[in-house]
Parts: C-alpha cells; structure tokens; sequence
C-alpha cells in the first residue's frame, strides 16, 4: 500500500509542476529521458543466451513506444467515444485537473490494456503448457492468457481484464481478448473504450533478453478504426523483484487530503 501511495504522490507533484507540462507527460523530465535512453542502448550481455522462443517466462519490463498509451495519436472517435473523452478529467498530462475522475484514482481496478503501459513498474510472465498468466507489479493484478486450444466466448461477462485466448504462429504468439466492460481508461489521458472493445496482440520473443509486441484495438463504438499500437519492447530484468503494489482505499483517502485537494485550491 505504501508503495502505491508513493507513486501516486511522485504522480501528483508531476501533475503540480504546471510551468513543466513535458515533465508531467513522462513523469521523468529530460534526466529521465536520458537515463532511459542509456538503459535502452546498453547492450546486454546476457542478449546472445540461448533461449526457447516460445517460453516468455520472467520478470520484464517495458522499454519503448508512446508513454501510457498504446501510440501517441488516436484514431477518430465516434460521437460515443468523444462524450466519453471529454467527459473525461485526467489528473496528469495536457489535460490535467487536481480533482480529475480518474477511475484508477478512486482505487478502481486500471483495467487492460492501461495497467501494461507503466514501464515503471516490472510485469512477471508466469507460464504452463495450457496457460500464460501475465502478472502486473502496478496494482498488484495479473490476467490469464488460455493456451489449451479453447475459444472465445460467444457472450462473455464484461470485466476489467477481459477474457484471454492464444496461439501460436511459428514463434509468435497471438492472443485475441473480449469480454471487457466499459469502466476503465486506455490511459492517462482518459482515452475511453467500450464493452464492444476486441484486441488482438502479438509477442515474439527476439533473443534470451527481448520480447516484442504489437496491440491493434477494435471498438466501432468508440472510435471509427481500429487503433494499431507503436511497437513496445520487453526487457528481462531477473533482477527486479515483484513488490506489493496495493491500492488500498485508505491510502487513496490520505492522498486525496494530502495531495489532490490542496493542489485543487492552490492558487
């Protein structure tokens, strides 16, 4: 829970640091972007190992592609889909509000694809010959990927994660998900979805070190094309560790009265 805290604390002093909105779109400013971009171009030693292309097991974190987003543009949106996103009230980035509706800041599950979209926080690939659980450091959640042949539902009850099958082309893995409600964001700048929302994702692991993956989202009721995600590159860190990551409602009151109130009435 305190871990929690603290990042949605470091969050609201980006989103406070008005005269730096860059600042409060990467979370990191130009210090960040530098250390990040070290990290990327490091080689790894342990790059050339030996692996099996179709074991995504490990702790990885995300590198690359438009920060919390799946790219940096939006298709169209429909007449839906456009109420829904300025009905939206961010907390950070260009549309921020101190008091923003942000589901995940009422402790409101993030939903998928968002929780994946935090590199800052590591995600674990646990897997099995039947399934692949992907487990989330940030909001300590995780989803199941099915690889036992199965399809998807015909009528799937709408949750956060929505309901997860896969295959494999050659040394790809494709996993097709339905069955989502309509409550939680894309992402921070409140990008909405729909219960009518499919993706279709893919991740090839490229050596002992890398995988990468492709997201295209479909929603007719929310936007008027599918919406191709930038390429997002996973990193193996067996180093990192999977932390606690809770969002308690009690935390989230003390943020709300430390935080987000005072930023609404400084001046």
């Amino acid at each position: 829970m305190r871990n929690h805290l603290k990042g949605l604390v470091a969050v609201s002093m980006a989103m406070l640091a008005s005269s730096f909105p860059a600042f409060a779109q990467t979370g990191q400013g130009e210090a960040g972007r530098a250390r990040r971009a070290a990290q990327e171009s490091a080689p790894s030693p342990t790059a050339n190992l030996p692996f099996d292309a179709r074991d995504f097991s490990g702790i990885w974190v995300e590198r690359g592609g438009a920060f919390n987003s799946l790219s940096s543009t939006a298709p169209p949106m429909t007449a839906w889909g456009k109420a829904r996103y300025d009905a939206a009230k961010p907390g950070i980035g260009p549309r921020a509000q101190p008091l923003g509706n942000d589901p995940m800041m009422a402790c409101n599950p993030i939903g998928y694809p968002r929780v994946a979209f935090y590199n800052a926080y590591p995600m674990e690939f646990v897997q099995t010959k039947d399934r692949l659980v992907e487990f989330f450091d940030f909001f300590y959640t995780h989803r199941t990927i099915y690889l036992d042949g199965r399809k998807l539902p015909d009528d799937p009850e709408g949750t956060w994660y929505g309901y997860s099958v896969g295959h494999w082309d050659g040394n790809t893995l494709i996993v097709e998900t339905i069955g989502f409600n309509d409550e939680s964001w894309l992402d921070n700048d409140g990008h909405p979805h729909s219960d009518q929302m499919r993706l279709e994702e893919r991740f090839t692991r490229v050596d002992h070190d890398t995988i990468e993956s492709t997201m295209t989202l479909t929603d007719p009721k929310a936007y008027t094309a599918p919406w191709v995600s930038d390429k997002k590159t996973w990193k193996l860190t067996p180093q990192r560790n999977m932390r606690e990551d809770v969002c308690a409602p009690s935390d989230e009151d003390t943020y709300r009265k430390d935080m987000r109130e005072p930023a609404a009435t400084k001046k």
